[in-house]
């Protein structure tokens, strides 16, 4: 019988993915809200305290092992900037997030030449075994790029349109949806995180 873990999500695309990894080491991933779990207010100053703050939050609700992530888009040249706040970086919150999100980034660069527009997409994941997992697994990836002059492709979501990877030559939105997901940064935490089960596991 497969071990239940609670994913603190409602995305059903991040639940799909945690599952496909998650599947081998014997867990049965469940999103919190099928469970009536809200998230808890995001306080924390860095990706890895808010994945924690998430993961303890649906642990201590459910009773069950949790595993949460958080990720975001850093850009050098505004100090670290849209980072926690990536996902309502222009202050709103519905169906026209994204587009704003990008034009104010854009904006915010305006002045800023190419070669000083470097950037990296951020993902943490963090798993635990109880609320209070005092050495829960922690995996981190990443992707090295830069923000475009302007948007470019019409594939993905969020900051895809404007987030040029020098790995493949384009932007993320320019991309196949499986070619993305291979070389993304919850990807490559994920792949971590595989990595680190498996040496757990022995």
């Amino acid at each position: 019988m497969k071990q239940k873990i609670v994913l603190a999500t409602g995305n059903q695309g991040k639940v799909k993915e945690m599952a496909d990894v998650l599947a081998d080491f014997g867990f049965e991933v469940i999103a919190q809200t099928d469970l009536n779990i809200e998230s808890p207010e995001e306080t924390g100053l860095t990706f890895v305290e808010n994945a924690l703050l998430k993961a303890r939050h649906a642990s201590r609700i459910a009773g069950l092992p949790a595993i949460a992530d958080d990720s975001g888009l850093v850009v050098k040249a505004l100090a670290g900037a849209p980072g926690l706040y990536s996902a309502r970086y222009a202050g709103v919150d519905d169906d026209t997030a994204d587009a704003q999100n990008r034009a104010k980034l854009l904006s915010e660069l305006t002045n800023v030449t190419q070669t000083e527009r470097q950037a990296k997409f951020v993902s943490c994941i963090v798993m635990l075994q109880h609320e209070a997992d005092p050495s829960p697994i922690i995996a981190e990836g990443e992707c090295i790029g830069e923000i475009a002059l302007a948007e470019k492709g019409n594939n993905g979501f969020g900051y895809d349109s404007v987030f040029f990877s020098p790995e493949v030559n384009c932007t993320f939105a320019e991309l196949e949806t499986e070619q993305k997901k291979k070389i993304s940064h919850r990807a490559k935490a994920l792949s971590v995180l595989k990595n680190k089960l498996t040496i757990i596991g022995g």
